[in-house]
């Protein structure tokens, strides 16, 4: 069902270490990766200071758009559980200067209140 899940485009949970080990060139001096879902080739990171999407592109996955995203600016966000028939729960979230949300689609063996948790902190932290 992960793979299959995955090419439905849902996210599911990653180690801390293999994001780390990949992408920790992003991160600040003294920034760690506190959780991370990976979305068939894409990544949802989330650190004390912000949160990074990673959008490979293309058919190879070389070109790459790292997305930096203050916890500061972000102003609202909404989670939308899994049903019977969905295979999905979703994230929005609302930046500010942006009208549009950016949409993350998990599956079920994430738990998105966890992630609405770990968002809700890291937001209340940056106020």
């Amino acid at each position: 069902m992960g793979f299959l899940s995955g090419l439905l485009g849902n996210a599911s949970g990653v180690s801390v270490e293999e994001v780390t080990k990949e992408y920790g060139f992003v991160l600040a001096q003294n920034e760690t990766i506190e959780v991370a879902y990976k979305l068939i080739r894409d990544y949802f990171i989330f650190t004390k200071k912000r949160l990074i999407l990673v959008d490979k592109q293309g058919i190879t996955g070389k070109k790459v758009e790292v997305q930096s995203i203050p916890y500061r600016n972000i102003i609202r966000f909404a989670v939308e559980t899994a049903g019977h028939l969905d295979l999905d729960a979703e994230l929005k979230i609302w930046v500010s200067g942006s009208q549009n949300p950016i949409e993350k689609k998990f599956n079920k063996s994430v738990n998105i209140y966890e992630v609405q948790a770990i968002l809700a902190d890291a937001i209340a932290g940056s106020a």
